[in-house]
Order: structure tokens, then C-alpha cells, then sequence
């Protein structure tokens, strides 16, 4: 397998590049089972060059399986969800005897950092924002780029390179618009979002790379399977860094008739270095590259990766291309979570029939509040809340995004007080952050 994977990340960094960069990944492996498995991948990848002469990324493992608690503040889920860099364990990491080290005194030079969770399935990536850039001192502020970001990343990679190659199939050549043939146009890609998507993420997708944007209900098992029904190129991340991407008969179609056009006009000795060859050459590889039957984060960080490469980006430049809107998420305890029921993609609530009514009437307070606002003009999505019981426990999880944390805090509170009095709320009211609605 990590024979494989190195092929294919090989073989994905085809054709000019900016700049020919060498690069170092810190990969926290949240002293879990990914640690040897890194050990081995990179291993591979140090006896690879790329095509250009210009060394593999370099990947350096910490938190290994032997050097702390399991998942223990360190691991994708406590960077996702506490914002926080995660520990490093392990006196070998630094010149230091303390055993719980920060990571900003690594000895180990790096560009960007990852981090996995203890079983290998989830991925996020993260850095420190210095007022001049990136920087591996005097840090500033925790960035985070999640699987929203992720998402975003790989569907404006993959469109892009649809784009080049459907010049080939633009023109009355042999491929082009005959029956049974797949013209590129035709191969749908998509992305698959939960409702707790940030809503930036859906309006960048949605208006910059001009993606189609399908939500479904929270949980792997749905998004996967409405990435298959929907799309011959499905990617979805949730926000926690779990995903793949997945691709249809339409997509395999297009590979091979790809390749029967570039073979039939192989006399033509510029016709390889045309941008629809060095796209189909980058296409072709990705389901090498990605585990379509589960989350696998080790390949997810080679891809990933692969395409800063070809961009010549760095994490900031990553995380620019939007800003998140400030959310809130709380959960209220219920004396019996069926009282609340919701649609097929759990973005409004059915039962009881007064909440979402409410819900939609503190939302348009909120958006109303900023009518008047300047960035109303900048096409920021609007105030957005839901409420969904959760699966195992009677409790109602609470999500509300808005334009500043304050009104985040504040329709959060909203809603806290609405499914504590129309559910069936138990015990004293969670504690309300100030509500100005």
C-alpha cells in the first residue's frame, strides 16, 4: 500500500511548477496507530525523486504509538475542536526533559503541520500566524484548516483540471459529442456537506469554484453514500477531517477515452506537453491515491499535500482563499430527544412544529440587525442556525454561525432557550451568553 501511495503522489506531481520547493510536514499521530504506518510511508518517499529532480516531501512523525496517552491533547479531534496546537509527547522530539513539550520548541524545522487522530482515519492541518507570515517563532494565532477547508481544497484542484481537459473534447475531434462517448463536461463533480459545514465554505464553493453543493445528514454513512448517488466525482470531508473522494463509471470513461485521443495524436511531438495531457496524467492517478472505501488520512496528507506542490502554496495562502464564519456549538439536555425531529439533512427542524418558525424568526432578527452592514455587500452568507437530537443520548446539539462571534454567541443563546422551553429542556438552563434579539 504505501508502495502504492508512493507512485501515485509521484506521478499526480506532473508538469511545471512556480517553484521548486522542498518542504517538511510534522505530522502528529496523536500517539496512535498511524505512527508506524508514517515511519513507513515515509521511508518510500525518501527513496523517490519527482520527475524535476526536486526532493519528496519530507515527513517527520511525532507522537508515536509508544510516547503518550492515546488521543490524549494531541490528535485531530483535540485540534478541531479546542482550537488548541496539540502536545508533543516524548523527550526525543526536543533538547527538554519535560515530557509534555509545545510545540513551538521543536528542534525540527518544518513549513505546515498535520495532525491525525489515533486510529488514522481523520486529518487536519494547522499553523501558527506570525504578523509577517508563517513563522516557526513568536507565535500569534492558532490557524486552523479543517475538513471544510480540505474539501475546498482538493474540488477546486479536481475542477480545474476537468477545465483543461475538456478543451480536447471541445473541438469536433473524434471524441467529441459522438453517443456513447463522455465528454468532460458531462463527468458531474460535486461536494457533500453536513449542516455543520461552515457556511463560507458552502458560498466559496458554490460562487468561486462553481461546484454543485449537496447536504447531507450527519454521519459518514450519509455523506458517502450521497457523494455515490449524486456525482461521478464525489468529494466530502466533514468538518473533522474525515472524507475521501469518490469517482463514478462516468469519470473511468473519460480516463480511458482520455487516453485513446492522446495515443491517437501521439505524432504530434507537442501534443505531452499540452495542459489537457499533464491534466489527464493528474486525474488519472487520484484513485490510486485516495482510499475510496473509508477515510485514510495518511493518503489524504499525500494529496493534499501534492497539490500545494503544483500550487506553490503554503498554509496561508490556503487558508485565505475565505474566512470562516464565527459559530457556536452547545448541546441542551432533554427529558426525551424524539420530541425533536428534523428533515432529510437535518438543516430545519419539523418537530415541534413552533421551533423552527422560531429558529427562522431569530435568524431574521440577526440578518436584519445587519441590514445596513457593508459586508452584506461582500456576499457573507447570512446568519444561519439548526437544532438536531443527538443519536445517542437525550440531548439537542445546537449550531449557529453569524457574521461576528458575539452574534454567533447570541443565536446560539437564542436557540438554547427555545429547545430548553418547546423540548422538554431538563436541569438549570446552560449557561446563555447574552442574547440581543
Amino acid at each position: 500500500y504505501a508502495a502504492l501511495l508512493r507512485t501515485a503522489v509521484n506521478d499526480c506531481a506532473v508538469g511545471e511548477r512556480k517553484e521548486r520547493r522542498k518542504r517538511t510536514i510534522l505530522v502528529d499521530c496523536a500517539c496512535g496507530v498511524g505512527y508506524p504506518k508514517i515511519q513507513l510511508i515515509r521511508q518510500h518517499l525518501q527513496l523517490l525523486r519527482l520527475d524535476d529532480g526536486c526532493n519528496v516531501v519530507n515527513i517527520h512523525p511525532i507522537n508515536g504509538s509508544e510516547d503518550g496517552p492515546l488521543n490524549d491533547r494531541c490528535g485531530a479531534e483535540f485540534v478541531q475542536k479546542n482550537r488548541l496546537p496539540p502536545t508533543i509527547y516524548g523527550a526525543s522530539t526536543a533538547k527538554s526533559t519535560n515530557k509534555k513539550l509545545n510545540v513551538g520548541i521543536m528542534k525540527t524545522p518544518y513549513h505546515y503541520m498535520a495532525s491525525l487522530d489515533g486510529d488514522a482515519d481523520r486529518i487536519v492541518f494547522h499553523y501558527q500566524k506570525h504578523s509577517d507570515g508563517i513563522s516557526n517563532n513568536d507565535w500569534l494565532e492558532f490557524r486552523l484548516l479543517d475538513g471544510d477547508k480540505i474539501s475546498v481544497l482538493i474540488s477546486s484542484f479536481i475542477q480545474e483540471e476537468i477545465r483543461h481537459l475538456q478543451k480536447i473534447f471541445s473541438s469536433n475531434d473524434d471524441n467529441g459529442g459522438k453517443e456513447g462517448k463522455t465528454n468532460a463536461s458531462q463527468v458531474k463533480c460535486g461536494i457533500v456537506q453536513t449542516a455543520y459545514a461552515n457556511g463560507s465554505s458552502t458560498s466559496y464553493l458554490k460562487n468561486i469554484v462553481k461546484t454543485q453543493v449537496v447536504t447531507a445528514k450527519t454521519g459518514v454513512k450519509y455523506v458517502h453514500s450521497a457523494a455515490h448517488e449524486n456525482f461521478d466525482i464525489g468529494v466530502y470531508f466533514e468538518a473533522n477531517g474525515h472524507g475521501t473522494i469518490l469517482f463514478g463509471p462516468a469519470f473511468y470513461s473519460l480516463m480511458f477515452q482520455s487516453e485513446s485521443y492522446f495515443l491517437s495524436h501521439s505524432s504530434h511531438q507537442t501534443q505531452n506537453k499540452t495542459r489537457a495531457n499533464i491534466a489527464w496524467r493528474r486525474l488519472r492517478v487520484l484513485p490510486s491515491l485516495v482510499n475510496q472505501a473509508v477515510g485514510d488520512a495518511l493518503s489524504d496528507l499525500l494529496l493534499v499535500d501534492a497539490i500545494l506542490y503544483l500550487k506553490s502554496w503554503d498554509l496561508g495562502l490556503w487558508d485565505g482563499i475565505y474566512e470562516d464564519m464565527p459559530s457556536r456549538q452547545f448541546k441542551v439536555k432533554v427529558q426525551d430527544r424524539s420530541v425533536i425531529t428534523t428533515n432529510h439533512n437535518e438543516t430545519r427542524a419539523l418537530t415541534p412544529t413552533s421551533l423552527q418558525p422560531a429558529l427562522d424568526a431569530a435568524m431574521k432578527a440577526m440578518a436584519s440587525s445587519h441590514s445596513n452592514n457593508k459586508n452584506d455587500q461582500m456576499n457573507v452568507p447570512p446568519p444561519r442556525c439548526f437544532v438536531r437530537p443527538s443519536g445517542t443520548e437525550n440531548v439537542v446539539r445546537i449550531y449557529a454561525e453569524a457574521q461576528t462571534q458575539r452574534d454567533a454567541d447570541a443565536l446560539a443563546s437564542e436557540a438554547i432557550m427555545l429547545v430548553y422551553r418547546l423540548c422538554g429542556g431538563v436541569g438549570e438552563i446552560p449557561a446563555i451568553f447574552g442574547s440581543k434579539l
